[in-house]
């Protein structure tokens, strides 16, 4: 056994694998709330095998004296709750990783490897406790014990996470507490172990959240009041949230029979004065597409959620990538405009999801908030939420009688309103039709209407989001990416240090911002970084302003970058290009 003493600072990353079924997402919530109480920063991700039974899960934990909103490979400590979780972690573990766990479930190998073990019990929570389901509880208490947090206070956020249960089982997860504590006590086991952290009253109050509820809250805030879906995960944690708060907020969920009724679900919401949200993935999107078509014809705002996986076809379920970007912005048939959001953090998805809603109303077209996996089911705080400015616009009118739903106007923005309210007849078609929605086949007509309806993109391209810069104004290194891929490529530029790249991330990703050329073209070397095998934003990029990349960074595994994986990438590529290395 590695005897040596460990101690971590600022910042801790924990990983607890095991099978489905044995409550690794239980102790991620205890363990990120009591982090929390203590003041300290944290970051959850859950890796989840595409099979229900019969596979690993596990969840990644960073625990901070700073925020942290960014997956790292780095394993400081290892917990596995079967004999199999360590399989798929032999890569990551390495002789700075401390493994605490039963003799059982902890392979042999990582030990003459150079790594610290750590051993505890399971046959002490069966003797004491009565049941090996209550080892979780015992690791909880270890892992309070080693936040210094006091056992009464752990008790107390235990017993708060199963008040379901009766007093008897409550008593048996308190003995298995206990037992952790003893573990982190233990001179052979937890006492070899210190943590260094600063807490801050600042993380004790900031809300931490999941990226799925940060869709749904944004939503909610944008007057969201009738939501349809067919559940396809990575989306289907958007639908839960969103049920979960239907009666409190006066919100109608169905789920539908399929995605086209999903689809035409909201655009008949809509019709009728809602404000509908659909929410889906690649697969389920893909049928989607006639249903877009028929809002950009029948100018029908519309609000859909697209929650990216690897594709194509069922792909890899559960895991992560950026592969939707081009589905998204071609799908319908036919030309109309449309404007797409790529939240890269929670406040993201919250503010841009409130603001697809005004932007389709106001604009009478179709808006798309395009996630992944690893934003909707990773959890962070967000201390900088300030949901007070965020505000649902309505831009329905009352209608007189001779209302024609398709006026013609400077704005190419004709009055929109709905059945009942007023004397005129809202008519709309989904045939090309008239200014009062009735079906034509003038063909001067039909150049009109697409003009009048194409006319709106320059109206979305004035009120484009800019993208955002982080590090110096004055770069000449800059690295460009778009979604949830900025949090690690933010922290791997801290990291480096490197003082004249910056970062500029994309928020919105079509259409494009008035200056983007223009920013793009003050740096001498520029990095795409992309979640993908194509880079399908940088070619966007590329065809809307002419601006190419002297380099990539495309990762398609399934996983998303994790902080360190990206620094190296940027210094291979810095260092060969000063070193004369790069091809001419």
């Amino acid at each position: 056994m590695n005897e040596k003493a460990i101690e971590y600072r600022h910042d801790i990353s924990i990983v607890i694998s095991g099978e489905a079924g044995q409550g690794i997402q239980t102790l991620e919530e205890l363990t990120a709330t009591a982090a929390k109480s203590k003041g300290y920063h944290v970051f959850t991700y859950s890796e989840v095998m595409s099979r229900i039974r019969g596979g690993n899960n596990s969840t990644e934990i960073r625990i901070s004296s700073k925020r942290v909103d960014a997956y790292v490979r780095r394993i400081d400590l290892f917990i596995p709750l079967n004999e199999r979780a360590t399989d798929r972690f032999r890569d990551r573990i390495t002789e700075n990783t401390s493994i605490i766990g039963d003799r059982g479930h902890v392979d042999c190998s990582f030990t003459e490897s150079g790594c610290s073990t750590l051993y505890v019990s399971r046959q002490e929570i069966i003797d004491e406790a009565g049941n090996i389901r209550y080892f979780n509880s015992a690791v909880f208490g270890f892992l309070c014990g080693l936040m210094e947090i006091n056992e009464t206070e752990a008790g107390r956020i235990l017993s708060g996470r199963l008040k379901s249960k009766d007093e008897s089982n409550l008593k048996k997860n308190a003995v298995a507490l206990a037992i952790g504590y003893r573990w982190r006590r233990d001179p052979s086991v937890g006492g070899r172990i210190a943590l260094t952290l600063a807490p801050s009253e600042s993380a004790k109050t900031a809300p931490r959240f999941y990226g799925s509820e940060a869709v749904g809250i944004g939503a909610l805030a944008g007057g969201c009041n009738f939501l349809s879906s067919y559940p396809m995960s990575p989306s289907t944690e958007v639908l839960t949230f969103m049920a979960a708060q239907a009666a409190r907020f006066g919100v109608v969920v169905e789920q539908a029979e399929d995605e086209i009724c999903a689809i035409n679900m909201a655009i008949g919401s809509w019709y009728a004065g809602g404000r509908a949200m659909v929410t889906t993935s690649g697969g389920g999107f893909a049928l989607m597409c006639e249903g877009v078509s028929l809002a950009g014809m029948s100018e029908t705002p519309l609000v859909v959620h697209v929650g990216q996986r690897p594709g194509p076809a069922t792909g890899l379920p559960t895991r992560t990538e950026q592969g939707d970007l081009n589905l998204v912005l071609h799908a319908g048939h036919g030309e109309f405009p449309r404007a797409i959001f790529a939240p890269g953090t929670r406040e993201d998805a919250v503010e841009l999801t409130c603001r697809a809603f005004s932007l389709a109303d106001r604009y009478q077209v179709p808006v798309f908030i395009l996630t992944d996996q690893f934003l909707l089911d990773s959890s962070a705080l967000a201390p900088d939420l300030d949901t007070g400015r965020l505000s649902a616009e309505s831009h329905i009118i009352s209608t007189e009688m001779g209302y024609a739903r398709y006026a013609f106007t400077e704005s190419g923005v004709s009055p929109r309103g709905i059945p009942g309210h007023g004397e005129g007849i809202v008519c709309s078609a989904s045939d090309e039709h008239d200014e009062g929605g009735y079906i034509t086949e003038d063909f001067g007509l039909r150049v009109r209407m697409m003009d009048k309806r194409m006319k709106k993109e320059e109206h979305l391209v004035r009120v484009a989001e800019a993208p955002r810069l982080y590090g110096p104004e004055e770069y000449r290194v800059l690295v460009v990416c778009w979604g949830s891929t900025v949090t690690a490529i933010r922290e791997a530029r801290e990291k480096l240090k490197i003082m004249d790249l910056s970062v500029l991330h994309f928020r919105q990703v079509y259409p494009l911002h008035p200056e983007t050329a223009g920013i793009l073209s003050q740096a001498d070397h520029r990095i795409l970084v992309e979640n993908n095998a194509t880079g399908q934003f940088g070619r966007l990029l590329t065809l809307h302003t002419g601006i190419t990349f002297q380099d990539t960074v495309l990762k398609y595994d399934g996983m998303p970058f994790s902080v360190e994986e990206v620094a190296d990438s940027l210094s291979r590529i810095l260092n060969r290009k000063h070193s004369g290395g790069e091809k001419k």
